[in-house]
């Protein structure tokens, strides 16, 4: 059975469904398991909290790095699927597998040995329990710096995957190591049975050895199962022509998430000075409100494999249709997340919360980011459109203009008008509202200039 799904025929509603479900299903078993993951780490303290929170966002920042590879490789393999051309689709993807693991080593090299210095930037401290949030935060860092260059590797093998549109098999790889990962965060946060108690540590230790799982069963799948390339190629020289594809289109994509995260740990700096309450609020909730932005994702991704074949093919007519579906389907769950945050989000808060004050924080929090819940969805799904050209640069451009502006924003908005954190949160909501409206219109002006070549729907 070859690797990869012909996109280019067929029921374009149908096919998007068929594709974002096993994309989808990934991402809400990491949403499970991070929800899992603070459940366990929030019984220790809001401190804890905190602290993975904030060593988190360097996790983060890494990831955003290799979506060079992940969307470079998605994107040149559909759009070499599209053209008929199987054997260019598996040199891209061994380059790809290449490129991503010697980065990632280095990266996770370098986040070790200056991790001290990296959790210094939030000055958190201690905690009013007296919890030692800066340090937890260092040993938690290193931890996972252990199985780093495996998740990264891990991220672009999904990446390969989905750009053959076949995402099956990375849904059970992947869900099979965030299973694991539930597994042993109890044991090893909490002490249960013959494990030691070893608290935070512990949740690094588990997420760094499922993501090693995860990587073998990946090494296995493609060696002997399905050959998405030949690991004879990846001893061989860097292709340079195809590293310079792969990375052009996904360098502006890890420029917009890497900014992202960096503009994200600058609004957490600017919330630290009201204590670790907020920014264990702001932790739990971008990992609630990841059911709007993970769906978003898996279909943009979808979509993004989609167009990459089509476009590959000259069917115009049919990325049109196709990029309506996939708008339509996420304005409902853009919609309907508003609507759960708006008027649900006390009953929400409780599950992770017990402190009234934190509760309260909380309920905020969610209401206010609730109003830019669809235009959140449009921007994810409508960057995912533009992925699929090839076309990267633009939703980079809106992202990174818009999301740094939060940080003026911010402290406008928290300390000359004394709105304090509920000022950062603004920042945030105002700013995802722009972007789905501006995101919208390029895209819109872009897409109407491309010449109907084809009729064959």
């Amino acid at each position: 059975m070859g690797p990869n799904k012909d996109f280019t025929r067929g029921n374009i509603l149908k096919q998007l469904i068929k594709l974002s479900l096993p994309i989808m299903g990934t991402s809400f078993i990491q949403m499970t398991y991070n929800l899992t993951d603070l459940f366990w780490i929030g019984q220790i303290g809001s401190g804890a909290v905190a602290a993975v929170g904030t060593a988190g966002f360097f996790i983060w920042l890494s990831n955003a790095m290799t979506f060079s590879t992940a969307i470079g490789a998605q994107v040149t393999v559909s759009q070499s699927l599209g053209l008929k051309d199987t054997e260019k689709a598996k040199k891209y993807s061994a380059n790809a597998f290449k490129f991503s693991m010697i980065f990632s080593i280095i990266l996770a090299l370098i986040i070790y040995l200056l991790a001290p210095l990296l959790m210094k930037f939030f000055e958190l401290g201690t905690d009013q329990t007296g919890f030692n949030v800066t340090a937890a935060s260092v040993d938690y860092l290193r931890i996972i710096t252990y199985g780093l260059p495996f998740f990264l590797t891990n991220f672009t093998f999904t990446g390969i995957f989905n750009g053959y549109g076949n995402p099956q098999i990375q849904f059970f790889i992947n869900s099979t190591g965030l299973i694991i990962n539930m597994l042993f965060d109890p044991l090893l946060i909490h002490g249960i049975w013959v494990f030691p108690k070893l608290g935070i540590k512990g949740a690094a230790l588990s997420t760094s050895m499922s993501q090693i799982i995860v990587f073998l069963i990946f090494i296995y799948f493609i060696s002997n199962k399905i050959k998405l390339f030949s690991f004879n190629q990846v001893f061989k020289k860097f292709d340079k022509l195809k590293i310079r594809a792969i990375l052009k289109i996904g360098i502006p994509e890890a420029f917009r998430n890497s900014m992202f995260s960096i503009f994200a740990m600058i609004l957490a700096k600017i919330l630290a000075q009201w204590g670790p309450i907020p920014i264990a609020v702001q932790k739990i909730g971008s990992q609630i409100e990841a059911l709007s932005w993970r769906t978003s994702s898996s279909v943009a991704s979808a979509l993004s494999t989609f167009i990459g074949q089509n476009f590959g093919a000259n069917k115009y007519k049919r990325i049109k249709k196709g990029y309506l579906n996939a708008t339509f389907m996420i304005s409902v769950i853009g919609i309907f997340t508003s609507f759960l945050f708006i008027f649900n989000g006390e009953l929400i808060s409780k599950l992770f919360f017990s402190r009234p004050e934190v509760i309260k924080a909380s309920v905020i929090y969610l209401r206010i980011l609730g109003y830019s819940q669809l235009f959140m969805c449009l921007e994810i799904v409508t960057g995912g459109a533009f992925n699929g050209f090839g076309r990267t640069i633009p939703p980079a451009v809106i992202s990174t203009v818009f999301t740094g502006l939060r940080i003026p924003l911010a402290i406008i908005l928290s300390t000359i008008i004394s709105l304090n954190e509920i000022g950062v949160w603004w920042s945030i909501s105002g700013t995802s509202i722009l972007k789905g409206i501006l995101i919208l219109i390029w895209f819109t002006f872009f897409i109407n200039k491309l010449r109907e070549k084809d009729t064959v729907v």
